[in-house]
């Protein structure tokens, strides 16, 4: 979420009307739930335009699973921006080359450790998939951000890893290059028709699913499979938002998806969006409300199916 703020904060006070400066304060605590609690307390008549906030992937799930601690309501908000992206799981090359091609059976003898924001957090879809995939996966929970996991990976206190694709871009592509990482899977894209298809950004990378169809007892259909694809869905595609807070006037939402649409509009914006944030859409407008509703609902044979593994795999209880 820190390379998407911060690649779009510069780009926003040129576009806003009286170039403002937008100044990126970072607010950590339960991966976001603190910062969301805090803006929902917050009104437009008392900040008149001056604060928007991000969301991400985690900010949603907590949302989505009935977490306690979440005291904000997405519906009080107001999107103005709505940012896809993807994620890659990497690993060290001793370990890649236990991989069969797509067949990742061959990890099942490993013990893994993930360095992991939390359980009901977006590292839901990481620690899914793996499972699904038969490996042997222990969380170690509390990292502030996944920048912390992967400086748990490069300092081989974990040997496995995933980063959304713009932490990935500037991050893990360095350690790719040096030889001391190897891209295991991306989760993927969706078409238009809602089918799992390979990451425009990676288009080199096979996704989970083929990984999964490859593997031997992993299965691309089923409630556990539905369960992981409903999350993805949600967390992914549309992932990093940005609200003016409740009680916002339509002239300011309009202020601010104008722009937005200014930056996606720059004649350079493709060519420095692609290698910071990767080849994904930017919503604004019907777009961008679209996009917030399918972030913000899965459907409830998926939620009970999360929240009972929860449960039963990691002792996390939502109540």
């Amino acid at each position: 979420s820190a390379k998407w703020a911060n690649f779009y904060a510069p780009l926003l006070s040129e576009a806003l009307p009286g170039n403002p400066t937008v100044v990126v304060r970072f607010m950590p605590g339960a991966g976001s739930t603190k910062g969301a609690n805090w803006f929902q307390q917050q009104t437009f008549e008392d900040t008149q335009g001056t604060l928007i906030f991000g969301s991400s992937g985690s900010t949603q799930f907590p949302y989505l699973l009935g977490d306690p601690r979440v005291r904000y309501e997405y519906k009080d908000w107001n999107v103005v921006l709505a940012s896809g992206t993807g994620g890659v799981a990497y690993l060290p090359p001793d370990l890649a080359k236990k991989m069969n091609g797509l067949d990742a059976s061959g990890l099942r003898d490993v013990d893994f450790i993930y360095g992991s924001q939390g359980a009901t957090r977006l590292d839901l879809v990481p620690l899914l998939a793996w499972e699904m995939l038969g490996l042997n996966v222990e969380p170690v929970f509390g990292i502030k951000g996944r920048g912390d996991g992967r400086l748990m990976f490069e300092r081989g206190e974990a040997n496995i890893d995933y980063q959304t694709s713009s932490a990935y871009l500037k991050g893990v592509v360095p350690l790719v290059e040096a030889g001391t990482a190897v891209p295991m899977m991306t989760w993927g894209a969706l078409d238009a028709d809602g089918n799992i298809v390979r990451d425009p950004t990676f288009p080199d990378i096979p996704t989970f699913k083929e990984v999964c169809e490859a593997t031997p007892g992993c299965e691309t259909s089923g409630e556990k499979w539905d369960a992981w694809k409903a999350f993805f869905v949600a967390g992914f595609p549309a992932q990093k938002m940005v609200f003016l807070p409740k009680g916002a006037t339509q002239e300011a939402i309009d202020t601010y998806t104008a722009a937005f649409e200014a930056i996606k509009a720059r004649p350079d914006f493709a060519k420095i969006s692609a290698k910071r944030l990767g080849l994904y859409p930017q919503m604004t407008g019907p777009e961008a409300a679209k996009a917030l509703e399918s972030a913000t609902s899965v459907p409830d044979s998926a939620k009970a199916f999360v929240i009972n593994w929860l449960q039963d795999r990691y002792g996390v209880s939502l109540k």
